[in-house]
């Protein structure tokens, strides 16, 4: 019989899996291993955020295969972003972003004389080992080891994947400290927790046979299951950063030598309408009067627009309503309800010979639908009940539109308008609104994501937001909100009828590296007499109903191709740095 060829291992080949430089213990003092993941275990990293970008672009983002330079979580600049920023974030220590459960255990495990504590994450060390220090160390938290993912091991061995490198790390703690009675392992995903466990088995059910490379006693391993948190980024940085990543990643290409196609980001518009604010949304419900035999969970409650078009809306009919931020005045004059299932307020608007379109029969509100119904059905309401003179709510709203970004290969020859629906084949859209289809306007809510392979990312908290993995991501938005969804074909015109052509011709991108990765909102003819103030929408509705309370659809900035003060270079205060 063969015998065993025998692997050394040596505090000094340990300590060049580590970003520190700090002198390891001797391997008589550690009983125990403790090991920490970063993303989502002890720091709530940001993910993509699901109200902002369609579901496939979500997945699309975090997928390395799909960008020059790696995407969501091979990019610094991302998590540098968190919060306020690094410059703003080091000095509070990013106050708000731990997990601080975690980090108590972590503070337990270094006070322990007995305990070596290990820093193990899979983001890369060449863009991330310096910026993770600063981190950790803003937290006072004082690692023996801080190991992240280099471009080779220190036996010049290279890693399929980032299981098989924490693994690599995990048998070299275990060989080298074989005075240590325990190992714990801290993991948020759920994948790499049964990995581990199944390791741990695997290396001790060894050591029992005696087939092990290197002789010790088995070790306790107890890999601990983190539940994370889901947190994103502020939607303005995190759109710039995103623009940022995809212009580096064209210029890339434009300097040849990679197969990858360039990107730019557009806007899915689901439907234009008259939005409500948070402040009178939460006004309007009041008028709601629910059976008591109706748990208000089963409710959903609306009162966030009045329609204009169930769709991007025709440069005539934005011009007939005064185009994208117009205010304008209503006041309800009667309310009315279907089946005990939808409860809607009928309005006017304020003076009443004031202009005005909308798709439904006459402007009203839904404020409220038992669920799985839908919106459109309250045009069916014949039984509008009077609302006296001294009751009659008045309130503001203002022309925008319900809002998602999304990424796609860079569209030649696409027009302004074919360039605001999702193309689904990657198939050049014609010019102008086609007839109106169902399925033109369906957005994520039935696109699932393509076949992603960045292993190093999974399934993440209860929105389905997603570190990437091999997903069949269900996105989020569009036709999941029924909100969003009126039915054209039961439809009438409003005053002043509906044009179904537009005024606008096409537009190709730039060429040559110089983007207009979104839509040029300050420059582009949609907006033209709005200028610098409008903010699209990116909301399906006030998440919460409370006065005075905060609302999604605030602070969002004019996305525009170079727009505004800061010249496209980040530095001013008029619109993000898109484009050159």
């Amino acid at each position: 019989m063969a015998s065993r060829k025998l692997v050394s291992y040596t505090i000094t080949g340990l300590k060049r899996w580590s970003c520190v430089a700090r002198d390891l213990p001797p391997v008589s003092q550690v009983k125990a291993l403790h090991v920490y993941d970063f993303d989502n275990t002890l720091f709530m990293s940001p993910l993509p955020n699901a109200k902002l970008w369609n579901g496939y672009t979500a997945g699309f983002l975090q997928t390395q295969e799909n960008f020059i330079n790696g995407g969501w979580w091979h990019d610094p600049n991302i998590l540098g972003a968190t919060g306020q920023g690094i410059e703003k974030e080091e000095p509070t220590g990013w106050a708000g972003w731990w997990n601080e459960h975690i980090v108590e255990l972590v503070e337990l495990s270094i006070k322990q004389k007995d305990t070596l504590t290990i820093l193990l994450t899979g983001r890369g060390e060449d863009n991330f080992a310096e910026l993770l220090k600063r981190i950790v160390a803003s937290k006072n938290l004082a690692f023996d080891m801080i190991c992240l993912k280099p471009q080779a091991g220190p036996n010049n061995q290279t890693f399929t994947s980032t299981i098989n490198y924490k693994q690599a790390i995990l048998r070299d703690l275990v060989f080298t400290y074989t005075d240590a009675d325990e190992i714990r392992v801290y993991e948020d995903r759920v994948k790499h927790t049964k990995a581990f466990r199944d390791y741990f088995d695997s290396i001790n059910k060894d050591l029992l046979n005696g087939s092990s490379p290197s002789p010790r006693k088995p070790i306790n391993a107890e890999v601990i299951q983190v539940a994370d948190a889901v947190t994103t980024l502020d939607p303005i940085a995190e759109t710039a950063e995103v623009q940022r990543m995809i212009n580096a990643h064209n210029t890339a290409i434009h300097n040849g030598g990679h197969a990858l196609a360039p990107l730019e980001i557009k806007r899915s518009v689901f439907f234009t309408g008259y939005l409500i604010s948070s402040v009178d949304s939460a006004r309007l419900l009041k008028l709601v009067n629910l059976p008591s035999s109706l748990p208000e969970s089963e409710v959903k409650f609306l009162a966030s627009n009045i329609i204009i078009t169930p769709r991007p809306c025709p440069r005539s009919i934005l011009d007939k309503v005064g185009g994208i931020g117009r205010k304008q005045t209503w006041q309800v004059t009667g309310l009315g309800s279907l089946e005990s299932r939808i409860w809607a307020a009928r309005v006017t608007p304020i003076p009443a010979d004031a202009k005005y379109h909308t798709d439904n029969p006459f402007p009203l509100v839904v404020l409220a639908i038992v669920r799985n119904s839908r919106p459109q059905d309250a045009n069916r309401i014949q039984n509008w009940q009077p609302v006296p003179a001294g009751k009659q709510i008045v309130f503001q709203t203002e022309v925008g539109e319900k809002v998602q970004l999304r990424i796609e290969t860079e569209g030649e020859g696409e027009g302004e308008y074919g360039a605001l629906f999702i193309n689904k084949n990657l198939k050049r859209q014609r010019d102008g609104p086609p007839a109106f289809e169902r399925d033109s306007y369906r957005t994520n809510g039935t696109q699932r994501g393509g076949p992603y392979h960045d292993e190093n990312r999974r399934p993440n908290g209860a929105n389905g937001g997603y570190r990437g993995g091999n997903q069949n991501n269900r996105g989020r938005g569009g036709n999941n909100n029924p909100n969003n969804r009126f039915d054209n074909r039961n439809a009438r015109g409003g005053r002043g009828g509906a044009s179904n052509r537009a005024n606008n011709r096409g537009r190709g991108p730039a060429r040559g590296g110089g983007y207009k990765s979104l839509d040029d909102v300050q420059n582009n003819s949609r907006y033209a007499n709005q200028g610098s103030s409008y903010q699209p929408n990116y909301d399906d509705g006030p998440p919460s109903y409370a006065a005075g309370a905060d609302s999604y659809n605030s602070s969002f900035p004019a996305l525009g191709g170079g727009g505004g003060s800061g010249g496209g270079q980040g530095t001013g205060d008029g619109g993000l740095p898109y484009g050159k």
